[in-house]
Parts: C-alpha cells; structure tokens; sequence
C-alpha cells in the first residue's frame, strides 16, 4: 500500500508543478487529467517559470533522492532538451544536518576510539550537509586542519527504499510514459544506482583522491588534498582542508588579482591531462567542487574537491576518442565516420559515405564561426544525438565525459569570455599523444608486459605443435564471431601485403622484447640493447605498413 500512495504523492506534485504537459501524448497523461481537478493551480510566480525550473522545483520538494535523479539526469544531454538539463544541472543536494552528537557516535565507531583522542578539536556544527553525508570541521593531534566527512545515520536502509520505488516507477514509465527507446528509465535508475553505491563508500572516495593526488603532486595547475587514511573507514573520511574561491565567483576572483585568461587555459589543459595522459578524470566538476586557489594570483591553479563521481575509459575507446579529437581539429569528417565504425561505436553494415555526410551536416556550422565561439563539447554531444539515427552504440563513461567537458568548457568561457577552445585544447592533445607513442612510452610498455609473455613463452612451442597436428589430421575447429568476420572481410579489402606486414610487425616485436629481456649484449641506446631497438623499430615499420590506408 505504502508505494501506491508514494506513486500518488509524486503525481500531485507533477501537477501541483504544472509538469502535466511534459507527459503529453503518453497513457498517463489521463490518469494525470483526473488528478487534476483535486490538486491545486500552481501559484503564479511558479507557473510563469520556464519548464525546466518548475522540474527543478519539483525534484527539489520530493525528496533527497530525486534531487540525486535530476543531477544524474542532468548529465544525460544526449535524451534531454538542452533547457530542462541546464536546469537540472543547478540543483542543490542541500538537506538539513543531522545532530552532531550523532555524527559524533558513528565516528568513534568506525574509529574504535574517541572523538577527542582522534582529534585535538572536532566542529559539532556541520560545515555542509547533504542527501548522503554531511562534513564537519576538526583538528588532527599535530595540529593540521582538517575535514571530517560522515554518512548519514541509516543511509543505506533508505537509499536502499529509495532505489526500490524508482524502480518501480521506471517499469511504470515503460509502459505508460514516453517512447522508452529514447527515454531509456531502467537505464537511468541503473545508473543512479552505480553513482550512489559510489558515494557510499567514502573510502573508495578517498581512493579518488589520493589517485589524482598523485597524478597532479607538484602541479602548477591542479591542487588536490591529502587523504589521512588512518582517520578513514568507509563511513568516515578525513581529509585536508582547503580554502579557496568558488570558480564561478568572477567578482572575488577579480578581487584577488587573478589572471582568469591564464586560469581559463589551465581548467581546459588540466581536462585534457586527466582524460588523455592520466585516464582518470573528475566527473563533477561544477564551480562547488572546483575552486581557485587565492594565493597564487599571478600563477593561479585549481582546487579540486569531492571525488565520489570520477571517469575512466577503456583504452580502446580513449585511443578513439583522441583520434576523433584529431580529426575534428583538422576537419577531417570522413575520418570521423571511420573512426566511429573501426571503434565498434557504429554498425559494420552501415554506409560510410552517409555517415560522413551526417557529421559533415553537424560539424560544417561549427567551423562558420570564429574558432573562439566553437566549444567541442557541443559538437561531441551533437555528433551523439546525430549517431543514434545509424543505431549508436556507446558506453556511459562517454557520456559522463562529454557532460565534463562542456562544465569545463562552460567554466573556461565564464573565466575569459574570449577563450579560444580548439588552440588552447589542441597543442595539449597533441603533446600527450606524442609522450604516449614515443620510444620510451612503448619500452615502458614493453617491459611491463615482458613478464607475462616470457611466461607464456614456453607453452608457445606445443600449442604450435597441438595446432599443427589437428590441423593435419582434419580435428582443427575454426570458430569465429561477427567480429571475427569483419575482420576477416577487413582483411581481404586490404589484402594480403597488410597481413605479412603485422605477423612480421608483431614477430619483431616479440624478438625485441625478449632481446631487452634476456638483455642482450653490444652496444646500447638509451639504456636498451641496440639490437632491441632495430627489432623494435623494424616490428613498428612493419605494422605501421600493415595499417589500412584511409579513404580521402
């Protein structure tokens, strides 16, 4: 009976929001009209707000869990209007604190020792509080300042609730809401799901942090806090307290004497850092969690906070990515298609010449305007919305980076209005992409997978000999995939000088890397025996041969 009555409740108030009519054409825009007479006319100030702010309002008065639905929600552009996302992407996860005696318990809990012997002072105000937890401010014994973040009282048992009623409401949207193909609401609860999991686990929070720490320790741009782990469980996370200037306060930063041309081009570099170079990027980075540090003026920097929602691609998927960066700089749209297809991202089947034309479609008004007017992050989101008409298939971290990138974007531009994106971005990705591929970025990686392959090494001979053998006698099963096909077929277009070209390519690469294995003698370059690298240069000559030539 209770989740019947909770159904009812939200109904109302998307009456009482006058949200009724984003429910239009769907089966239960009549049960709507029924409700209707019995629920009371918005008030004025409410009804003359655009769309967007009345949804916000109305998440807002239904609970700490719908405001973390429209947050996550917010980040999905690719299914909602650009309006109705802009909105949600305001909304505040502001609850009243709970009592700090309580807090208080549940830290000498997960402590195993008192408060006052853990810190020389703890705050029993809350400095902030939200849906999940709430932070209070404290000093360790040796006198640093510190942050002490705490979950909630019961969290998990509510979450738990929480997520059971959306559930429910997603199968209900299935069957009575808008197309569910587009709206995709098991999808979006799915991953409501995976974010709240996160940030209930504060030590994977802390995690976060110490990783990014160490991918920015010394860093002109990007400050992180330390984590002390030995006041951190899962439930309690101590970290070093900063101080700075929320991003988006121009009118305090300008005060400070910051240079916000400078600060705007490292928030954009400092972006391509962690995706790229790092693999490992903040996924929240609204101006509450991203601050400027005041006291660097003339060299300013970053400082970021709150690291229970961060990203990371499959390399597979980065490597596409910078190469469709690539080829955007260089509007090179065929490229774009072929990127799009070799990644997986698109069908096989598909006609390259149409999905060229597609990107060709969203890119070329881009490259009307001034460079300084054009923000990659739209183009990236167009280029999503445009690839579900040829059936789309793309992962949810690209969405999560896509949605950062135009945070950033968005906040370069409010820093210098007049910030040239694509030549602040550009020479970046490609100083990375150029550390990533260089001699020493592959002898790195050969000596990390060395071991593994030495140790496979022995088996190769029978497994040889086991194949030779089936083969011989007519028992060799051949077993292949539509990937494999495709494949297969690739093959065949390219023909048969591109195959000798990488069994070549690979086989001196193997020689080259157990000749810096067993490290063999003569002369050496860099460190590595001369001989490995005239194997290992002649293995990338060979596969850079075997590459299939692009289409122009």
């Amino acid at each position: 009976m209770r989740l019947p009555l909770r159904i009812l409740g939200i109904l109302r108030v998307l009456l009482r929001y006058r949200l009724d009519a984003l429910l239009d054409d769907t089966p239960l825009a009549r049960w709507l009209s029924i409700l209707k007479p019995f629920v009371p006319r918005a008030r004025r100030d409410i009804a003359e707000l655009s769309r967007g702010a009345r949804l916000k309002l109305a998440l807002q008065d239904l609970g700490p869990i719908f405001v973390k639905f429209g947050q996550i929600l917010s980040t999905r552009r690719d299914l909602l209007p650009p309006d109705i996302a802009d909105e949600l992407s305001f909304l505040q996860d502001q609850v009243a604190p709970f009592p700090g005696e309580e807090a208080k318990a549940l830290i000498e809990a997960e402590l195993e020792q008192p408060v006052s012997k853990a810190y020389a002072r703890f705050d029993m105000q809350p400095l902030a509080s939200a849906s999940i937890a709430q932070v209070h401010a404290a000093e360790l014994p040796d006198g640093r300042d510190v942050v002490v973040k705490v979950l909630r009282p019961r969290v998990h048992e509510r979450i738990k609730d929480d997520l059971s009623l959306l559930r429910a409401l997603a199968k209900l949207a299935e069957k009575v809401g808008p197309d569910p193909t587009l709206t995709r609401p098991a999808e979006i609860v799915a991953e409501i799901e995976r974010s709240l999991t996160h940030e209930l686990d504060l030590q994977r929070e802390g995690a976060n942090a110490s990783l990014l720490r160490r991918n920015f320790l010394g860093s002109d741009d990007l400050y992180v806090p330390e984590v002390f782990w030995s006041h951190s469980t899962e439930k309690v996370l101590t970290m070093e307290r900063v101080r700075g200037i929320s991003s988006d306060d121009i009118e305090a930063i300008d005060a400070a004497g910051i240079d916000r041309k400078k600060l705007a081009a490292k928030g954009v570099q400092v972006f391509y850092q962690q995706v790229f170079r790092d693999n490992f990027f903040h996924a929240d980075a609204h101006p509450g969690n991203i601050w400027v540090d005041a006291t660097r003026p003339e060299n300013p920097r970053f400082i970021a906070l709150d690291f229970g929602i961060m990203g990371s691609l499959p390399d597979v998927d980065r490597y596409y990515l910078a190469e469709n960066f690539t080829a955007m700089f260089e509007q090179n749209y065929r490229r774009i298609a072929e990127l799009h297809i070799e990644a997986g991202w698109m069908p096989a089947t598909l006609r390259l010449d149409e999905l060229e034309a597609a990107v060709r479609t969203v890119c070329e008004p881009y490259f009307t305007r001034p460079l300084s007017q054009i923000a990659l992050g739209e183009v990236l989101l167009k280029l999503f919305k445009v690839s579900r008409q040829f059936q789309l298939t793309i992962q949810p971290q690209l969405i999560l980076l896509q949605k950062t990138l135009l945070n950033i974007e968005g906040l370069g531009r409010l820093l210098d209005p007049d910030i040239d994106i694509w030549a602040t971005a550009k020479p970046v990705l490609a100083d990375i992409l150029r550390q990533k591929r260089s001699p020493q970025a592959v002898a790195k990686m050969i000596r990390e997978r060395m071991p593994s392959w030495l140790a496979a090494a022995p088996d190769m001979p029978q497994l040889l000999h086991d194949y030779l053998k089936q083969a011989t006698t007519g028992t060799a099963h051949l077993r292949l995939s539509s990937d494999d096909l495709k494949r297969l077929a690739d093959v065949s277009h390219t023909g048969q000088r591109q195959t000798v070209f990488a069994i070549l390519g690979v086989g001196l690469l193997i020689v080259a890397s157990v000749l810096y294995g067993l490290e063999a003698g003569g002369p050496s370059l860099l460190g590595l025996p001369a001989a490995a690298w005239i194997a290992g240069i002649g293995g990338i000559g060979a596969l850079i041969a075997a590459w299939p030539r692009s289409g122009r």
